[in-house]
């Protein structure tokens, strides 16, 4: 039986789906995660009624998310996720040949079961890939552990959490950032989704404050993301990578030189690159009220 699947990204705004159908439906100690079936965007999950992935349109999130500061790296061969039981990360990153191992750090083994079980297109089998390592269990904690040992380090962090208002809060802070950096190579890079700039103004001007105060280099990338129903705004961080810095060209001979193949991506090109990275006058307007200086 069909039934509407709305969702409130504001007080004052709602949009969402007529004639969705829900397949599946988890309380797990953590959050209520929720498989739908949608006509316009296919099937897609939920946490505590917020949209996270959806078959449709995922590649659009997941390819902002890992190939732009992936690209950038000189030569990247470890990842870690922060979150993404869905594998779309994962997935992404396994495109580049040279990367060599990928931890996946999940809170919530739930997730990873059922969106294993019932998003396989998002995944892709990406779980079975031995250069892949689940973890499953607090993000926090396992970056603690790892930032006493000199022999991991990771050259690329994907933050693929729930927003700072979710049991991910603790990751959006100045001492998770410190200790992140000690898990980070000198020429690592992370990206981190932010909000929508109409929705969540003032949060994404927080979360680029806390990045600023954190890394020498931030970038912002925005796409229109229709499961998330507007424009929705990511960054990159780095203390010594600038994604702008790449030219077209420079990026189309990157994906030569690696043997990243074009056909296999749906959204992100080198044509692209520089407008992802390019904010609209009416953006940068809405979110300057709410940074705390000028960057």
């Amino acid at each position: 039986m069909s039934a509407p699947l709305l969702f409130h990204p504001s007080p004052d705004a709602v949009y969402g789906f007529p004639h969705a159908r829900r397949i599946a439906c988890v309380d797990s100690p953590y959050q209520r995660i929720e498989v739908w079936d949608t006509p316009q965007l296919g099937r897609l999950f939920t946490l505590d009624s917020r949209p996270m992935t959806s078959v449709g349109d995922e590649f659009i999130y997941h390819e902002c998310m890992v190939h732009p500061a992936a690209l950038t790296h000189p030569a990247p061969k470890s990842a870690l996720v922060l979150g993404g039981g869905d594998g779309g990360a994962a997935r992404q990153l396994l495109k580049h040949p040279g990367i060599e191992r990928i931890v996946v750090a999940e809170l919530d083994a739930e997730v990873v079961r059922l969106t294993r079980e019932h998003l396989p297109d998002v995944h892709g089998g990406a779980f079975d890939d031995p250069r892949v390592e689940l973890v499953i269990g607090d993000a926090a904690g396992y970056v603690a552990a790892t930032a006493t040992s000199a022999e991991t380090r990771f050259d690329l962090v994907i933050f693929d959490l729930t927003p700072p208002d979710s049991p991910a809060a603790g990751l959006y802070t100045q001492a998770f950032y410190t200790q992140l950096k000690r898990t980070m190579t000198p020429t690592a890079a992370l990206s981190v989704h932010l909000g929508s700039p109409y929705f969540h103004a003032q949060r994404v001007a927080g979360l680029l404050d806390g990045l600023r105060t954190a890394f020498a280099i931030v970038r912002t990338m925005s796409a229109f993301i229709p499961l998330y129903g507007s424009l929705w705004m990511m960054a990159t961080a780095s203390d010594t990578l600038d994604p702008t810095a790449l030219d077209a060209d420079a990026l189309a001979a990157r994906f030569a030189a690696r043997r990243l193949e074009l056909a296999s991506l749906r959204h992100y090109d080198p044509a692209l690159h520089a407008g992802l990275f390019s904010a609209s006058r009416s953006v940068r307007d809405k979110l300057s009220q709410f940074l705390t200086s000028t960057h």
